[in-house]
């Protein structure tokens, strides 16, 4: 693990101790600065290494947002609070399963897509974004939506 996302959690775990609040400045894993991109030291970034992502983006208080099957968030996007971007799935597979899934290899039904979001896109508060959603630039998710696998257009409004 490179230096960057050391000094990424070490940083984020620190300011919870201060409870909510946004932390300006996100620098990627490959070292990059972002000055103005703000994330909520209360959401949770689950592998960081396959995070593209753009400056100026505001991530909110509450989040999950997994990028280990690879994820993309353009330039100016807003994700507001209580939002999953998800980029894998394994509630069919535990399903299929039961209490055998974790002896099993290549589950059946284990989902992972990567994911992208358009620039200048908005997440309404808890909506769900499933693996493998590419947003097109613009896009607006309504609140509470419940946004399946698919590409979606410039400017289209999900609710």
């Amino acid at each position: 693990m490179n230096w960057t996302v050391w000094f990424n959690r070490i940083r984020f775990r620190l300011s919870r101790w201060i409870g909510p609040r946004m932390v300006y400045g996100y620098r990627r894993h490959d070292g990059t600065l972002l000055p103005r991109t703000r994330i909520s030291n209360m959401t949770r970034l689950e592998g960081p290494a396959s995070l593209q992502i753009g400056d100026n983006v505001w991530i909110g208080h509450f989040n999950l947002v997994d990028a280990s099957g690879g994820l993309t968030i353009g330039e100016g996007c807003q994700i507001t609070n209580y939002v999953s971007v998800l980029t894998h799935s394994s509630h069919v597979a535990i399903r299929l399963y039961g209490d055998a899934y974790m002896r099993q290899r290549n589950h059946v039904g284990y989902v992972r897509h990567s994911s992208r979001i358009g620039p200048y896109s908005f997440i309404g508060p808890h909506s769900v974004l499933m693996p493998g959603v590419e947003l097109g630039k613009g896009t607006l998710v309504a609140a509470f939506s419940y946004v399946a696998k698919g590409s979606y257009p410039d400017f289209a409004i999900l609710a």
